[in-house]
């Protein structure tokens, strides 16, 4: 049986401030991390997105944190994107009792984000460009830091962020702990944990990549002007659905149409102001959204409980590009569905792309019924149960919600309206 959070060694207030939340028994990550990371040493954590990272490093950092003075915060946790940042921050404020933690982040002002620092921070969440910017306006400085978090470090790596990352850390305090949690722990990572570790202990749970056996995969012969009412369907039968377009242009558009068909959706994508993206994030966690129409930085960014299915209707660039959209449903032992809207001329560069990732599932017709099964249909139950006063964005899915209402009459009205006239476009072509 895995040990509690107390035999861990966390303190009494963040027990009880977990337990209200209907927290009570860790993760693997934090059950292999925790204890380590409250005596004080160097951690190097191996564990895919949704493992329950924030709670593995957020209880170390709220436990030890000293009391900052202004512009001078004690602890930082540099993220890769904005979207990412917020949630860590909004996890962290949960737990933190009377610690003080400030995020910042570009595409929105700095008044709140200067504020907060004139204020004082405890612990600083951050996203690497913001905070050099802050620093070259004298409104941050990190001599004072003596516990950093690299947080989805080989996302940091992918997006170009390595060299901001090192500029950050030779700042803060020479003797500082150093906690580093990546899906990999290889190239440009293990040079960081190589340069900027002491003798960490290391820790590795689960795959290196995301776990795509947990969920089920389809790949749909879909033609192009077919897409989006078979999208459509597909967001209807599963519930909570992440669908992934590759330009912005595309997100916009296909939004808009899956509106049309009565299915509510939010577009994510970075042409769209900080507080708009903040917004679609917060709908579709909230289950006040059932379509949450991204491009690639969502990928990158979104950790949010029960998302029933992810639909690429672009297809991915690449199979690590596959994986990472992919890893947005079924996780923490929950099911999931991948569906890929496939055109004829693309066959052969996803057969490349599923050999890479082991997936052998052949390329059939679309086939809605599949989505809903039993098991799919309580997946999806859990998704839309969720309601806007709590938020879905935490790593641990064991807090416990309340019931929100359903979908109206009116758009299940829409959506079998939109089914019908598919079916007879496909009985007379």
């Amino acid at each position: 049986m895995p040990p509690t959070f107390a035999q861990l060694g966390a303190p009494d207030f963040i027990v009880s401030a977990l337990a209200q939340r209907g927290i009570s028994q860790p993760f693997a990550i934090q059950a292999a991390t925790v204890a380590d990371a409250l005596d004080g040493r160097d951690v190097c954590g191996r564990a895919p997105t949704g493992s329950g990272k924030t709670l593995a490093f957020g209880i170390p950092l709220v436990a030890g944190v000293g009391n900052a003075e202004p512009h001078k915060p004690r602890a930082l946790v540099l993220a890769p994107t904005r979207e990412l940042a917020d949630q860590i921050k909004t996890e962290l404020r949960t737990f933190a009792g009377k610690r003080r933690v400030g995020v910042a982040y570009g595409g929105v002002g700095y008044g709140a984000q200067i504020g907060s620092l004139r204020r004082g921070v405890d612990i600083l969440v951050a996203c690497p460009g913001r905070l050099e910017d802050l620093i070259s306006q004298g409104e941050a400085n990190l001599s004072a830091v003596d516990k950093v978090v690299i947080d989805e470090a080989d996302r940091m790596a992918d997006m170009g962020f390595i060299p901001a990352v090192r500029r950050l850390l030779d700042q803060t305090a020479t003797w500082r702990q150093t906690m580093l949690f990546s899906a990999t722990l290889d190239g440009d990572v293990a040079t960081l944990t190589r340069d900027y570790q002491r003798d960490p202990v290391r820790h590795e749970v689960g795959d290196e990549t995301p776990d795509i056996r947990a969920a089920d995969h389809m790949f749909w012969n879909v033609a192009k002007t077919d897409r989006t009412e078979i999208c459509a369907e597909a967001v209807d039968a599963a519930g909570s659905t992440v669908v992934f377009c590759r330009t912005r242009h595309g997100c916009d558009r296909v939004a808009k149409q899956l509106n049309g068909r009565g299915i509510r959706a939010a577009a994510l994508h970075g042409g769209r102001s900080q507080p708009q993206r903040t917004r679609a994030l917060a709908e579709f966690a909230a289950g006040e959204v059932q379509a949450l129409v991204a491009t690639d930085v969502a990928a990158r960014g979104i950790h949010v409980e029960g998302v029933g299915a992810v639909v690429h209707y672009d297809i991915a660039a690449d199979h690590k590009t596959y994986l990472h959209r992919s890893g947005r449903t079924a996780r923490a032992g929950q099911g999931g569905v991948v569906v890929s809207l496939v055109q004829p001329e693309q066959v052969k560069e996803l057969r490349s792309m599923q050999r890479k990732m082991g997936l052998e599932q052949p390329i059939t017709d679309a086939d809605i019924a599949a989505i809903r099964q039993p098991s799919r249909r309580q997946t999806r139950h859990r998704t839309l149960e969720r309601p806007a006063a709590k938020r879905a964005a935490a790593d641990h899915p064991e807090a416990k919600r309340p019931a929100a209402k359903h979908r109206s009459r009116h758009r299940r009205s829409n959506n079998n309206r939109s089914r019908s006239k598919g079916r007879q476009r496909s009985s007379q072509r």
